[in-house]
């Protein structure tokens, strides 16, 4: 099998894969990075949502092969040790989560839309996140949060 390179969290990373497989697979049963969860498997909910080259996409149906020698970003490289993300740190001042399952997916939506506009309007966070689904209901916490850590990043709070 072919090796497939690419930055994952911030260090090399080479894996031994079909260049077909679910990068979601990859990112779970190869690497140990089981924060990205496994929602639909259709790119439908949203929970499996990583970064690559800071832009989100659903990696139950991104190929492992098409992020060769880019740069993926899943839930587990946003802290810092044990520093969180104003992003994750927001969620947990606001309790913007039930049950949990989508809140990976949803934090590294809300992250790639504050890198690009730290300022967006709560509109604007509605826009980005409504391909997020959430069935516990956490909607109006999970805007105040990422009100929160827009303000943050603004004022050059955690990344």
């Amino acid at each position: 099998m072919p090796v497939v390179s690419f930055t994952l969290n911030g260090k090399p990373a080479r894996v031994d894969v079909d260049p077909d497989r679910a990068l979601l697979w990859v990112l779970r049963d190869d690497l140990g990075l089981t924060g990205t969860k496994y929602g639909c498997g259709q790119a439908v909910c949203g929970s499996c949502t990583v970064l690559v080259d800071d832009d989100p996409v659903r990696s139950c149906t991104t190929r492992v092969g098409e992020v060769a020698g880019r740069r993926v970003l899943t839930i587990e490289g946003l802290a810092d040790g044990d520093r969180l993300n104003a992003v994750q740190q927001a969620f947990v001042d606001h309790h913007a989560f039930q049950c949990g399952y989508c809140t990976p997916g949803m934090i590294m939506g809300a992250y790639a839309l504050l890198l690009k506009n730290p300022r967006a309007t709560r509109d604007e966070i509605v826009q980005a996140l409504d391909s997020h689904l959430c069935r516990c209901g956490a909607h109006v916490r999970i805007l105040k949060a990422v009100e929160q850590a827009g303000a943050a990043m603004t004022k050059g709070g955690t990344r």
